[in-house]
């Protein structure tokens, strides 16, 4: 059984199928020592290296379906990298349990929000195709007052330079300060095309001050992630985004209990024997870590530096490092 070049290695969440897809074209894929072409299949015996790396088949392995959820602030780029050195969305993400993040889609440096990523390849390249028609929801605040016919044109369509396009819904948003000039709406659509909401407004001479994204495919942006920060998707969640793509929902999860990807300073002994994550803090309340020693746990033993200054009078310290143990090292 073969199947797609494209299909299998975005499946292993190596890149979204779109961005395979180039890497293909560029000759940066082979098979079997081959340059690989868009349209060529591959089966189990097939030897692979992409971007002169050989994939094994562990790196083949999908990994479990992780989706995490991202406040993106303003003039941050939605890339991997920049020549510039401007700041970019993945050095703000913490590492996937396996594979790597892929964006699914783009937001632009000025705009803010909820931005998705997910290490299932095949799954982004769904979300952001546009025969999924997956809505998308943003909060925009225009300069100055917008008649009922420019938002009944806009939700009808108008032509832009990629063509038509047009708001699923606009709905007035209330606000408490009646004398500002400003306005704030809330649109939906569902198709992801280069600042098309920015440019759908700007066809009818209406200029966007503020453009926030708050839902995509059916998930909200959590009012407690603050800017900048990233959270999990829950089970919940990503089951959603698969089933609206036709993709098998996961029923058994081998996810950690971490509801952050703050880092855990827990030392979990090495020795098949011992059962088990010593939490116990020392006794100042510091972070204590441990070690296992001749079938034991014992707390790692603190290094501290001494001197040769003393009190007139008296002897000199050795000099050097010098191991202090609490009186609770060994532990049973």
């Amino acid at each position: 059984m073969t199947e797609k070049l494209q299909k299998v290695l975005a499946r292993a969440g190596l890149g979204s199928r779109r961005e395979i897809e180039t890497w293909i074209t560029a000759g940066l894929v082979r098979v079997n020592g081959e340059v690989a072409k868009l349209g060529d299949r591959v089966g189990a015996r097939d030897q692979l290296q992409v971007r002169g790396r050989k994939i094994t088949m562990q790196d083949l392995i999908v990994p479990e379906t992780q989706v995490l959820l991202y406040n993106k602030t303003e003039s941050e780029l939605v890339t991997r990298s920049d020549e510039q050195g401007r700041d970019t969305v993945f050095a703000s993400l913490p590492k996937p349990d396996a594979g790597r993040w892929i964006a699914v889609g783009r937001l632009d440096v000025n705009t803010t929000g909820l931005l998705l990523f997910t290490n299932n390849g095949e799954l982004a390249n769904k979300l952001m195709h546009p025969a999924q028609a997956i809505e998308r929801a943003y909060l925009v605040r225009v300069f100055g007052e917008v008649a009922p016919d420019v938002l009944a044109k806009l939700t009808k369509g108008v032509m832009l330079d990629d063509g038509m396009a047009n708001f699923d819904k606009v709905e007035p948003m209330l606000t408490q300060d009646t004398d500002s000039i400003n306005r704030w709406y809330k649109v939906t659509l569902l198709e992801g095309r280069n600042r098309e909401v920015r440019r759908l407004w700007e066809s009818q001479g209406v200029r966007v001050s503020r453009l926030k994204r708050i839902a995509f495919g059916g998930i909200t942006m959590p009012k407690q992630l603050r800017l900048g920060k990233s959270q999990l998707a829950t089970l919940e969640q990503t089951n959603s985004l698969l089933s609206a793509v036709g993709l098998p929902v996961m029923t058994v999860v081998e996810r950690s209990a971490r509801k952050s990807f703050s880092r855990q300073f827990e030392y979990e002994p090495r020795n098949s024997g011992a059962e088990g994550v010593d939490k116990r803090p020392s006794r100042d309340g510091a972070k204590t870590s441990f070690m296992v020693k001749d079938g034991k746990t014992q707390q790692r033993p603190t290094l501290t530096r001494t001197t040769n200054k003393a009190p007139r009078g008296q002897a000199p310290k050795p000099t050097g490092w010098q191991r202090r143990y609490d009186e609770d090292d060994y532990i049973d």
